[in-house]
């Protein structure tokens, strides 16, 4: 008895909860806000779009947002890979137009959009998210051009915001060449410092400069390793803000990197414990400087640990 009212309960707030909600043929939920009148959105078509998605539960917890950041360019698709998505509404919509949707984690491992239940999407759970259509084009090329903009712009406003943190700290920093911060608190020996004709064994450890949190190290074991990590400027085996900012440092050398989003992994986490968009700020030391070894002469396969992973996302 208790699990039969347990499950008329819940059919009830799901019922409550999507209340207003149209469906779509595949059982997609949502439900659609008209703008001024933008252009029609027609299948082969891009689109550039804000895109929301969170748990339905833990205060609605944010899992991936594209709001003030770089916006969702893709072609508009209405074959059966659509189905099950906001893909579904977009032949619906018109530049200008919003909405809300509602996604069953039950119906996303059932037609293999997720291959299991986990710990974030559970047996039950919903996803709940949001959209606005901010522009359509018809060629690639537009779309091209139009994604590098975004690009520009956010990134010169996350070194902006960056800056403007640091001032605000008093923190003294050196900028490199596309927007990162150098805090030296050792020079090091200057005289050999790391470049593409050596390699530098660093000691790290990286925290998100949102709250703090150290997401790895090698400064101690707290992450299962305690190695230097060996990088060769120029190899680009690390994220740009690194590349940028090691050759500050001379063997020895001690300080703090600050690394807006676009110049560590942007959007594309890593992992669970650094969210998209996310700055960063990594203590290191320069441990030593060498010759580069003959077996390190060509890119190494790419490293597993989460502080340095390699090509994408770049340290």
């Amino acid at each position: 008895m208790k699990k039969l009212v347990l499950a008329i309960t819940a059919m009830y707030a799901l019922t409550a909860c999507n209340l207003g909600y149209e469906k779509t043929a595949s059982g997609f939920q949502y439900k659609l806000k008209k703008g001024k009148g933008g252009d029609a959105i027609k299948a082969g078509m891009f689109v550039k779009m804000d895109v929301e998605y969170r748990l339905d539960r833990n205060n609605d917890s944010l899992l991936n947002s594209t709001y003030g950041k770089v916006p969702v360019f893709t072609m508009v698709d209405t074959s059966v890979n659509s189905r099950y998505s906001f893909m579904e509404i977009l032949p619906k919509a018109q530049v200008g137009d919003s909405g809300e949707f509602v996604m069953s984690i039950d119906s996303l491992k059932s037609k293999k959009m997720i291959p299991d239940y986990s710990g974030v999407f559970k047996k039950g759970g919903l996803i709940k998210g949001k959209f606005r259509i901010l522009q359509a084009y018809k060629t690639e090329a537009d779309v091209t051009a139009a994604y590098q903009k975004e690009l520009d712009a956010v990134k010169q406003r996350e070194i902006k915001d960056l800056e403007n943190y640091l001032t605000s700290k008093g923190i003294k920093t050196q900028k490199t060449k596309s927007g990162a911060f150098v805090a030296i608190t050792e020079p090091g020996d200057l005289t050999n410092r790391p470049d593409s004709t050596k390699q530098a064994l660093i000691m790290y450890a990286g925290k998100l400069r949102s709250n703090g949190k150290v997401f790895d190290t090698n400064l101690d074991n707290s992450k299962g390793h305690t190695d230097p990590l060996p990088v060769i400027v120029g190899q680009r085996r690390v994220i740009l803000g690194w590349e940028e900012a090691l050759p500050f440092f001379g063997k020895g050398g001690k300080g703090t990197i600050y690394i807006p989003s676009s110049l560590a992994w942007g959007p594309q986490s890593p992992s669970p414990d650094i969210p998209p968009y996310s700055d960063v700020i990594f203590d290191v030391q320069i441990k030593d400087v060498t010759a580069i070894p003959a077996t390190a002469a060509a890119p190494p396969p790419p490293p597993q640990i989460q502080g340095a992973p390699a090509e994408a996302p770049k340290k």
